[in-house]
């Protein structure tokens, strides 16, 4: 095998690994986003049942897509941990759970 088959090779072989690497990192990030959302709806009283499925998928997809960016995930973690004491102020989706939770309460 010559030399520049061989560079071509690495580094289709390099492109490889960073695509899949990157595709992980995304599902890592879906993956634990969910988990959090989830969590954090039933911390704050959310009742799935009650809710309307229409508008609520759309606010769910919207508040993964912002907990996926949020920078505040270590805090996030502590506080579904109880470790936090505190409210919940630090996550951008509070205003929206505590409205998600209020209105499932009320019976949609």
């Amino acid at each position: 095998m010559n030399m520049s088959l061989m560079q071509i090779v690495a580094a289709i072989a390099m492109v490889s690994i960073t695509v899949t690497l990157v595709f992980a990192y995304r599902k890592y990030l879906a993956t634990n986003s969910k988990r959090r959302v989830v969590t954090m709806l039933a911390a704050v009283g959310f009742v799935h049942e009650l809710a309307p499925s229409g508008d609520c998928v759309i606010l769910m997809k919207e508040a993964r897509r912002r907990c996926r960016s949020c920078a505040c995930e270590d805090v996030c973690e502590r506080w579904l941990r109880g470790d936090k004491k505190s409210s919940n102020a630090f996550c951008p989706n509070s205003a929206v759970f505590e409205a998600l939770a209020r209105y499932s309460r009320l019976g949609g």
